[in-house]
Parts: C-alpha cells; sequence; structure tokens
C-alpha cells in the first residue's frame, strides 16, 4: 500500500475511534452515572480514592442553591450549561487550546430546605488521564459556589 493511501486510512481509523455515541450522563435510580475505569472522572457519590469528591452543600432552599450555581457556571469561561432541569443540571467545559469537551453535572436529590446536598460529577469525554483538570474545576466551582 503506498504512502499516499496509508496517511488517509489512518486519519480515517483515528477519527472514526474519537467519534463514538456520545457519553452515558444523566441520574438513574438516584445516582450519577460512575466514573469509568480511567482516571479522567470524579463523581461525589463514588468510593474509590481517586475518583471521589465531596459533594456541595448549601443551607437554604433548592431553588436558591440552583440559582446560585447556574450564576457561578455562566460566570466561568468556556463553560455553557446545556440542561437545566427541576433535579439536575448539566454543563459543558471546553479546553482552551485543544476544544475537549467535559461534562460537568449536579444532582439535587432532596427539595427540602435546610441543609442542601448537592451531587457533583465532573468527566473528560475523551482520553486516559485529565491531569487533575476535573477535580480542580470542582474544587473552583465548590469556592466560587461558597463565596456568593
Amino acid at each position: 500500500m503506498s504512502k499516499k493511501m496509508l496517511v488517509p486510512l489512518f486519519s480515517f481509523i483515528f477519527l472514526a475511534g474519537c467519534a463514538g455515541s456520545g457519553p452515558k450522563l444523566g441520574v438513574t435510580d438516584g445516582q450519577l452515572t460512575p466514573c469509568p475505569i480511567t482516571p479522567n472522572c470524579v463523581n461525589s457519590q463514588a468510593t474509590g480514592k481517586l475518583d471521589s469528591v465531596e459533594p456541595l452543600y448549601f443551607t437554604g432552599t433548592q431553588k436558591d442553591a440552583k440559582e446560585r450555581l447556574i450564576k457561578v457556571l455562566k460566570e466561568m469561561e468556556r463553560t455553557e450549561v446545556t440542561v437545566d432541569q427541576e433535579d439536575y443540571i448539566r454543563a459543558e467545559s471546553t479546553s482552551a487550546i485543544f476544544g475537549f469537551v467535559d461534562d460537568v453535572e449536579f444532582y439535587f436529590p432532596s427539595e427540602e430546605t435546610g441543609k442542601i446536598v448537592i451531587q457533583t460529577r465532573s468527566a473528560s469525554r475523551l482520553g486516559l488521564s485529565d491531569l487533575g483538570v476535573n477535580r480542580r474545576r470542582i474544587e473552583e466551582i465548590r469556592d466560587k459556589f461558597n463565596a456568593n
């Protein structure tokens, strides 16, 4: 096979591998989607040392917590809220250089007033490692959420 044929062939194989189906997101039976075995995801409902992160906490109403969280997300660079439901928020965060998209999810399991627990998940769509980007993102969101 000539080099002229190999370059397009390998390009097609690479791009086809990246194109796969979209990520499984959302809440099922009160749980955000578990993290994969790759170190590019954190989830407050996880129990593993590498993928667990603390949930967010808020004292007040679920409505006020959601409003505050959406405000924080809208103020973050390259982050767009894509789903805003009664008990669930999803945002997409795009990396500055390569344009990789990470999914950031928040689940409000209870409508009670008082101490609200907000379960969180942040995961890269591509790659094996995120070099800690998703954990840092959740911690940045936590800091801004608590500062408001």
